[in-house]
């Protein structure tokens, strides 16, 4: 078992750091270049997002409300995993608007920005502030790289690994770091282009989704089914609050967006694919797990009820969501 915890606190603090940095570039390319670059874009995915996290963490919070032991874990059915609920999109193919997909896939980046604030504030116990001073410092080398106008992409893998090595010992999630150090890397394009940004995101982005995500999933996704789960209080809430918080959430986000005029829903989109969409949300698997490490010390009987919950949540959601896209692209082409 020390074997396996250690080769998980590897692959935490580690490598999904390469993951985390994958996520800072992704964000920033959509938020100076991409579907988060208009503020008139951005209004309601932002909403939605923040909707689709906050719902799921109070319906969390409820079904645990009896057990004061649980009430860490509320971030749990908060995330989306993008990777997952693109895949379903995916082999869905024309039942889905590309306003939806591209509207779901930035309330999964406004999702993962959240996801960092979370577990920089929510899962930072103590703060050694000597560590954290030199992870500024190194942080400072990174943005007055850019602003030298340096293109080439080595000085930033040093930094990169320079302020992992200092937010590591700092007491502050070692994945903050990846972000942090991703927001440094100019973007801005050559007389071809490109830029660091773009070849960075372009050589990460295949290991990110084809390695460090499956790694991530291989250790720590199984589920002891002898075990079962004594309590069900575990599972049951993070189920719920994916598979009910979620849809809730977005869905909400959207009409109240509507009704009060501040956005509107995407362009041909009806209520029901919107509906699908928010429940394909609740797919939370790779970003559920990693947050559920954090969340709890490790306990064999607890770890089994999170993945019972994790993967259940996000199996039904998945379901659920296709079903509903699928409908509502066939309710669209009768009435065509």
């Amino acid at each position: 078992m020390s074997h396996l915890a250690s080769l998980r606190d590897l692959i935490g603090n580690g490598v999904m750091v390469a993951f985390f940095f994958t996520v800072g570039l992704e964000v920033k390319r959509e938020v100076l270049i991409g579907n988060l670059a208009d503020a008139r874009q951005r209004r309601l995915p932002v909403l939605a997002a923040l909707a689709g996290m906050a719902v799921p963490a109070a319906i969390y919070l409820i079904v645990a409300r009896h057990r004061p032991d649980l009430q860490r874990g509320w971030a749990i059915p908060s995330a989306t995993d993008i990777a997952f609920a693109m895949g379903v999109i995916a082999l869905l193919g024309r039942c889905v608007p590309r306003s939806l997909r591209l509207f779901l896939l930035t309330v999964a980046v406004v999702d993962d920005i959240g996801a960092v604030i979370v577990i920089a504030l929510g899962y930072t116990a103590h703060v050694d502030t000597a560590w954290l001073g030199a992870g500024a410092g190194v942080l400072g080398v990174g943005i007055a790289l850019n602003r030298m106008g340096c293109n080439r992409v080595w000085p930033y893998g040093l930094m990169a690994v320079a302020l992992w090595w200092c937010v590591l010992h700092s007491g502050v999630h070692a994945t903050v770091a990846g972000v942090l150090a991703a927001l440094t890397v100019p973007i801005a394009l050559n007389e071809r282009h490109d830029s660091p940004l773009l070849r960075l995101e372009h050589a990460l982005t295949p290991w990110s989704g084809l390695v460090i995500v499956p790694l991530f999933g291989l250790v720590n996704a199984g589920v002891w089914l002898g075990g079962g789960a004594a309590d069900m209080t575990l599972p049951l809430a993070i189920g719920a609050g994916l598979v009910l918080g979620k849809p809730i959430g977005v869905l909400g986000a959207m009409w109240l967006a509507e009704a009060s005029g501040f956005a509107r829903r995407p362009e041909g989109v009806s209520w029901l694919q919107a509906l699908g969409a928010g429940q394909l949300a609740g797919i939370g698997f790779t970003m559920s797990m990693f947050i559920s490490t954090l969340a709890f010390a490790p306990d064999p009987a607890r770890e089994n009820a999170i993945r019972m919950g994790i993967l259940a949540g996000s199996l039904i959601s998945g379901a659920i969501g296709a079903m509903l896209l699928r409908l509502g692209h066939n309710k669209l082409g009768r009435s065509g």
